[in-house]
């Protein structure tokens, strides 16, 4: 299969694995916390975190590569076959995976206009492995290629036809990679797919899918990222006539308004405070009655997407929770399935609070509906397309 190196940039984090026949040999993954920058390392069931400079963040492709040297992961950096880099960007030219070549780079800053905050790190990340490693073939792997059916009452915007696809607004999704993997991982725990299954991606960012039949059927992020829940940073839904309205009066461009409903909105917004939910928790606690609007504004986004879809698919048979909030939080996910007694979930406290950070199911014995915490794991699925695309390239 060869040796692949995956990237997976986010706006204000970045994460790196290394993978050699199908499996993951390194994880690297350099966050802020608080005022500090750290790197996560992990080497099988073997984890260490240490702090680094701006600097090593700034450069740390080249961190990384030396780092796979001096560990004996690879003799060196030309040893690694191929690399995998997630894209996330409008548009059908973006929703299928594909090798990088030709005018795709001039492609991806072309459309770098529409969603910025996630594709300038992306773009830089790109740049640096032409320079770094400038002989091997580079797969982008597409965050809304298990969107890209959609239903066309789930695709199109209430837009006219003809200017919907000469300027190509759609419903493109995001959060297919995670979402795929997380198809895979309920095909193999249950031997087979639900009919009618709900995957709550919730993190920082945060999105709902419904699937039918192990396809995508619905999801809520839009022509962006910024659509749908409401998330850390991020806005969610808005009347278009309020973004209207912002741009007339509040002094700002589009552009700075674009960049305000994606880092000063949602969670941090409502709160005043924190996009961290554990934090949010802690203040309400408190009795900060703005931590507590925030926490439920996030917890009602939820439900009434879970509801929609739950008509929309005509019942539902498996209710997911995956990403860093789905897969932590016990508390969140209690919040949420307190309000879905009615459509016959029924969770189990003890198996809730014991399922933190691995796959398992939470639904009691009663319960009309199965759920569960699945672990996303989107750089194996980003290794396993990238060599796909890779070990086909002539």
């Amino acid at each position: 299969m060869g040796s692949y190196l995956i990237v997976n940039p986010g706006s204000d984090s970045k994460k790196y694995a290394f993978y050699k026949d199908g499996t993951q040999q390194l994880f690297v993954h350099f966050e802020r916390e608080g005022s500090k920058i750290v790197a996560t390392v992990k080497r099988g069931e073997q984890s260490q975190k240490s702090e680094v400079s701006q600097k090593d963040y700034d450069s740390s492709l080249e961190y990384l590569l030396q780092l796979m040297v001096k560990d004996k992961v690879v003799a060196k950096k030309t040893d690694i076959s191929g690399a995998g880099v997630r894209v996330v960007a409008p548009g059908d030219f973006f929703a299928v995976n594909k090798i990088i070549a030709g005018g795709y780079l001039e492609k991806l800053r072309e459309a770098s206009r529409q969603a910025p905050l996630h594709l300038k790190p992306i773009i830089l990340e790109i740049e640096n492995l032409n320079r770094v490693l400038p002989d091997i073939p580079m797969a982008a792997i597409s965050d809304s290629a298990f969107h890209a059916n959609l239903p066309k009452h789930s695709r199109l915007y209430n837009l006219p036809q003809e200017m919907a696809k000469k300027f190509e607004i759609y419903r493109f999704g995001y959060h297919g990679i995670s979402a795929q993997s997380v198809v895979n991982k309920i095909k193999t725990l249950l031997g087979n797919m639900p009919p009618r299954t709900i995957i709550c991606h919730l993190g920082s960012g945060s999105s709902i899918h419904a699937v039918k039949e192990g396809v995508s059927f619905d999801t809520t992020m839009g022509f962006t990222p910024l659509e749908g829940l409401t998330m850390g940073t991020r806005i969610g839904n808005i009347d278009a006539g309020a973004v209207l309205f912002l741009l007339q009066e509040s002094g700002m461009s589009p552009s700075e308004l674009e960049d305000f409903f994606n880092t000063k909105c949602g969670l941090l917004g409502l709160s005043g405070k924190t996009a961290d939910i554990r934090e949010l928790i802690e203040l309400e606690k408190t009795g900060d009655a703005n931590a507590r609007i925030a926490l439920d504004a996030f917890t009602y986004a939820v439900l009434k997407y879970i509801g929609a879809y739950t008509a929309a698919l005509g019942g539902l048979d498996l209710l997911v929770f995956t990403a860093t909030i789905g897969e932590r939080s016990s508390i969140m996910r209690e919040r949420i399935c307190r309000g879905l007694e009615s459509l016959g979930i029924i969770i189990d406290g003890g198996k809730n609070q014991e399922t933190v950070s691995r796959d398992g199911f939470l639904e009691k014995n009663e319960s009309l509906v199965k759920v569960a915490v699945i672990v996303s794991d989107e750089m194996k699925q980003m290794a396993d397309e990238t060599a796909a695309l890779c070990d086909s390239k002539p």
